[in-house]
């Protein structure tokens, strides 16, 4: 049944491959990694651009302060005999070599000499940021411009420099250069970017696998556990040792499951206690009602007719419900002190007061065997927690016992001490216990074949050990044939109420 059960919880939740906790995972973290990639790559990447053009555009403004100096220099100095010394120290001034035109300012009241001009303008056709740049420096600005350009064969950076004589613009530096060189260190670069974008995704995807993996496969384990525990196997645990919250969530599955355990345990027990109550009520009812009936069946045939023997009828037809009746109190008892939840509520009870009233309740008992009692005690006040009607029924059951199997003109000594325990002692002289007999006598239906016990239950003693069990004491018995028996209650000591009472 159990099986049957958790084989359909097995079907109804059984998890599909593309909602597995592991693919959710693991897909997310990916696209996280990735996008996160993706977004540092191009940002990096065009820091990395923007960064390399301006120290490009650093140098081209370097070189174009540069050559308007030393031009203006030569213009100053009228040193035009130095031209071409002039032309050979631009061609050597850099070794990316960009184009350098030094244009006049037709605009100037003293415009640079014609000879100082290495372009003539009417025969090249410019792009408007070539123009944009001639003008801003005569205009005594320097500005930059890059782009794709046809007239100068593709990308190109064009930077432009005054030339000033006496705070008057006479002409212009141009510096134009192909960006073929930077357009290739970027390219490497992002080539570089890219590839460690790539392998720092392959070693993420990896360490996203172990993650996920690392994630649901604890989460995986608890949810077969949780079905093996609904399909009645309650031995299973997840055996995962984490310390977070998925360890947390583990441990409490397993203390579930060692509840469960428990109480199917307890419900076992209790399953067969009822059994065995059942049991032993239809075993132990089947004499006396056979008794009964055998008497009824008698008198209603009119088998026996005599008055007296009518009466002795009825008296032992009353006399086997008297013991039904009490031998299903006592069954009815004895399940009611197994039973775990059956809880006693106790309270401040003093152990000297219980047997000052049960000496009084059976004195007319053991003077029919002229049978003393006699109690040791070394103080007045035994105190302990417990139900005082069950403590009572428990020493009862116990001096019952002992004035039945003691001799005639015999005495019964009863010990109460007090240490770290409330020990008590009930010891008699009577005829004692055999060994083989003495392992079994808490046993229920246990019954000596003594004469003494032949209408007894057989459910005294084991009643007196679950009250005794209740109040988290202990017995003990000892027993020689011949001499005596004994036995020894253990209960923990109330020594505070003690305390206070004597003072």
């Amino acid at each position: 049944m159990a099986n049957a059960t958790g084989e359909k919880m097995d079907k109804r939740n059984k998890v599909r491959a593309r909602n597995r906790l592991f693919l959710k995972v693991y897909i997310n973290y990916a696209i996280m990694l990735t996008v996160l990639a993706v977004l540092v790559g191009l940002i990096f990447m065009n820091l990395y651009e923007t960064n390399t053009m301006d120290n490009y555009q650093s140098k081209l403004e370097k070189q174009a302060t540069s050559i308007s100096l030393k031009l203006s220099e030569r213009i100053i100095d009228n040193n035009d005999n130095s031209y071409l010394e002039y032309l050979k120290m631009l061609e050597d001034l850099d070794t990316d070599k960009p184009d350098i035109w030094t244009i006049s300012n037709p605009d100037a009241a003293n415009p640079m000499g014609s000879d100082l001009q290495n372009v003539n303008l009417d025969d090249v056709k410019l792009p408007k940021d070539c123009v944009d740049v001639m003008e801003a420096a005569f205009q005594n600005e320097s500005l930059y411009r890059s782009g794709y350009y046809e007239e100068f064969g593709g990308t190109s950076a064009i930077f432009g420099m005054p030339v000033r004589i006496n705070e008057e613009v006479v002409g212009a530096v141009l510096l134009i250069s192909a960006v073929r060189d930077q357009e290739e260190i970027i390219q490497s670069s992002m080539y570089l970017i890219f590839l460690s974008v790539g392998v720092a995704l392959f070693i993420s995807f990896i360490i996203a696998i172990l993650f996920a993996k690392g994630l649901s496969a604890p989460v995986s384990r608890m949810r077969n556990t949780a079905l093996e525990l609904a399909g009645g196997r309650y031995d299973s645990k997840t055996n995962i040792k984490r310390k977070d919250e998925i360890g947390d969530l583990a441990r409490s599955i397993d203390i579930l499951a060692d509840e469960l355990k428990e109480n199917e345990i307890e419900r076992q027990n209790r399953e067969q206690v009822r059994v065995d109550f059942f049991a032993n009520v239809s075993h132990e009812l089947r004499t006396p009602i056979t008794v009964i009936r055998a008497y009824a069946e008698s008198l209603v045939d009119g088998v026996a007719t005599d008055k007296e023997k009518v009466n002795q009828y009825y008296q032992r037809i009353l006399t086997e419900c008297k013991g039904m009746e009490r031998l299903v109190g006592d069954l009815l008892l004895l399940s009611k002190m197994q039973n775990p939840d059956f809880v006693i509520e106790k309270e401040p009870v003093n152990i000297l007061q219980v047997f000052d009233d049960l000496i009084r309740s059976i004195h007319a008992i053991s003077d029919e065997k002229n049978i003393k009692i006699e109690i040791t005690k070394d103080c007045s006040i035994y105190m302990m927690m417990g139900d005082y009607d069950r403590l009572r029924q428990m020493f009862l059951i116990i001096l019952d016992n002992a004035i039945k199997f003691s001799n005639e003109n015999s005495a019964i000594h009863i010990i109460l001490s007090k240490a770290d325990k409330l020990t008590i002692s009930i010891r008699d002289e009577g005829v004692g216990i055999s060994s083989e007999d003495l392992s079994s006598i808490f046993d229920k239906f246990f019954r000596s074949k003594l004469r003494q016990n032949k209408q007894g239950s057989g459910l005294g003693l084991a009643i007196a050990r679950q009250i005794a069990l209740k109040h988290g004491g202990n017995v003990e018995v000892h027993s020689t044939l011949g001499v005596g028996t004994e036995f020894v209650f253990t209960f923990q000591c109330l020594e505070e109420y003690v305390e206070e009472l004597n003072i």
